[in-house]
């Protein structure tokens, strides 16, 4: 197995290859210890989205572990849209933690990534710890935002990758130049996703049959609705942190509207002047405020 990412040497981190709900993930491990930091990615990223934080939550007693999620780097890749339900998804997380051995777990995780960890928390499918989701609303505060027009324009992307085979030779063109300035281009400190970053995701991108695994999160979301929604009531029973750059192009600030609703033990962390790509642009607010609100291992 090739790895979509070689950490460097003196980071702590190491790759490996976990078996769990009948795939094989690639792996980013840090630490050791019976409390497991299971940290999710979005898209159209990787467990490399969280090298910053790693360092970090291991040197605060936890293990960590960054999954390829489903799809992604080398992480095993289910061919038909109907493997890459919500339901599937957060049968991956449990799985996962199930394989780590651990006995305590706490969940953080970034844009879709986030969804997969508030769907996990809302039903309770593991008992967690505390939670921390970064630029990724509530499921029912971002389908209520969804229902006016600022949030419609920002996620006109969705209806876009709903197309067969066209989203794919998009996203591959030039060397899979969209994923690239995905990432340079809403950023607003671009000195933080300097090409030899985006090449670790452009390569990723283009190995066989990513890109249509990556996007067919987004068709099983709009395809299988009903198992997006979220169980309990949308609520969240676990002390919980958002995260949230405020120069999020993609998510407005609305989409946080209405959170304490379903969230009792709710803190919330807003950067201004960061893009949605938060914890890679500016980790060290980041882990200044994870090492603040999260408890030692």
């Amino acid at each position: 197995m090739d790895p979509s990412w070689t950490p460097e040497p003196d980071s702590g981190i190491t790759i490996s290859t976990v078996a769990a709900n009948g795939l094989t993930f690639e792996v980013a491990e840090a630490g050791a210890g019976d409390h497991l930091a299971l940290c999710l990615h979005g898209f159209p990223e990787l467990n490399f989205s969280w090298r910053h934080q790693m360092p970090l939550l291991a040197g605060m007693g936890y293990r960590v572990w960054a999954p390829n999620q489903r799809g992604y780097g080398a992480s095993s890749r289910p061919a038909g849209v109907e493997h890459y339900t919500m339901d599937r998804l957060v049968a991956d997380a449990a799985a996962l933690f199930d394989a780590s051995g651990a006995t305590r777990l706490t969940l953080i995780a970034h844009d879709w990534g986030g969804a997969v960890a508030w769907n996990f928390a809302c039903h309770r499918v593991r008992p967690i710890e505390r939670l921390v989701v970064m630029n990724l609303p509530h499921p029912y505060c971002f389908a209520a935002a969804l229902k006016h027009w600022p949030q419609r324009r920002r996620s006109w992307y969705i209806a876009f990758f709903q197309l067969p085979w066209l989203p794919e030779r998009v996203l591959a063109a030039n060397g899979a130049a969209w994923i690239r300035n995905a990432f340079r281009g809403m950023a607003i400190d671009k000195s933080r996703f300097p090409d030899a970053v985006l090449n670790v995701y452009a390569a990723a991108a283009l190995r066989p049959g990513a890109l249509t695994a990556m996007i067919d999160w987004y068709r099983a979301a709009v395809r299988f609705k009903d198992r997006m929604r979220p169980g309990n009531g949308g609520r969240v029973d676990v002390p919980t942190l958002i995260v949230w750059g405020e120069a999020d192009t993609a998510l407005g600030l609305e989409t946080l509207d209405g959170t304490d609703r379903y969230v009792a033990d709710l803190t919330v962390r807003r950067l201004p002047g960061v893009s949605h790509w938060v914890q890679q642009e500016a980790p060290e607010a980041v882990d200044a405020i994870l090492s603040e609100w999260l408890p030692r291992a």
